[in-house]
């Protein structure tokens, strides 16, 4: 943390946590992370530390929405959200210590097993929410393979597509595997609550538990989707999936097949936001299929 004389950055910082949480703060240090906010660690006036985003887009209110809703729905260890608007989120902060392991890799499974016990009788969600800062529509919907092809797949392509991320060839491909989905996909038996972007960066560790998950995309759809996401970047491994499927069995061919068809989604929401080889990883994927 820096005591000195706060940057003009931090002067606005410091009025704006004022109004909204009435104390004024007497350090503030930049963290590390987040692609699409600023994030600070903040220590208060009265001796509280919270963590703190500021997002000039205005994509904020519905990130503390979330953090909520997991809170309150599932009981998911998440920071405590004490202030939220468009451009500012204040957080209860996380102290952090360790690494994942697998007694981490296996409470959390005891976790996301919970999590995806909540159920709703439609997937979807009762308003769009968001991942990596761009919009994530969920209309309600009695099919789960129509949802995610019309509202992940096809919607996160033309996305990528249109930001230059995703080649013709590879979205016209993804449109002709996006009309056989239903031949890969089963229709779950309920709509399960996700946390929607399960990976190490959100998942956060203290003396070899999860302290809190962060950041997450959430809706009601296939659990499978959190477990595939766990996957993509090697975040969790034999240990979490061996503690999940004692308390949820894992239907055969997930990881034969439907794993890379669910991490198609992120891959396209990483085309989108970043480019480079993932809109290759996302070809290489479709070509399997089609």
């Amino acid at each position: 943390m820096n005591p000195g004389p706060p940057s003009m950055r931090n002067e606005t910082l410091a009025r704006a946590l004022e109004a909204a949480t009435g104390v004024a703060p007497r350090r503030v240090a930049r963290l590390s992370g987040g692609c699409v906010a600023e994030t600070y660690r903040v220590e208060l006036e009265d001796g509280t530390t919270v963590a703190v985003k500021r997002d000039s887009a205005g994509r904020l209110a519905v990130e503390g929405f979330m953090l909520d809703y997991l809170r309150r729905h599932a009981g998911l260890p998440v920071p405590a959200v004490i202030y939220c608007d468009d451009t500012l989120l204040v957080m209860g902060y996380i102290a952090t210590a360790g690494q994942i392991d697998p007694a981490v890799e296996a409470h959390a499974a005891a976790l996301v097993a919970g999590l995806h016990n909540v159920t709703a009788p439609r997937f979807g969600f009762e308003r769009d929410t968001a991942i990596g800062g761009l919009s994530q529509p969920n209309p309600e919907s009695d099919s789960w393979v129509r949802f995610f092809r019309d509202h992940r797949l096809l919607h996160m392509g033309r996305r990528a597509h249109d930001a230059g991320n995703l080649t013709r060839a590879t979205f016209l491909r993804l449109e002709k595997f996006c009309t056989r989905l239903g031949r890969f996909l089963p229709e779950p038996s309920a709509a399960s609550l996700l946390h929607g972007d399960l990976w190490g960066g959100n998942v956060l560790v203290r003396d070899g538990r999860v302290a809190a998950f962060i950041d997450p995309a959430i809706y009601y759809g296939d659990p499978e989707v959190d477990l595939a996401f766990a996957t993509l970047f090697s975040t969790f491994g034999a240990a979490f999936f061996d503690r999940y499927a004692e308390l949820r069995p894992i239907a055969p061919g997930f990881f034969e097949a439907r794993r890379d068809i669910y991490n198609l989604y992120p891959l396209l929401v990483h085309a989108a936001l970043f480019g480079g080889h993932y809109g290759n990883a996302v070809h290489r994927i479709v070509a399997r299929f089609v």
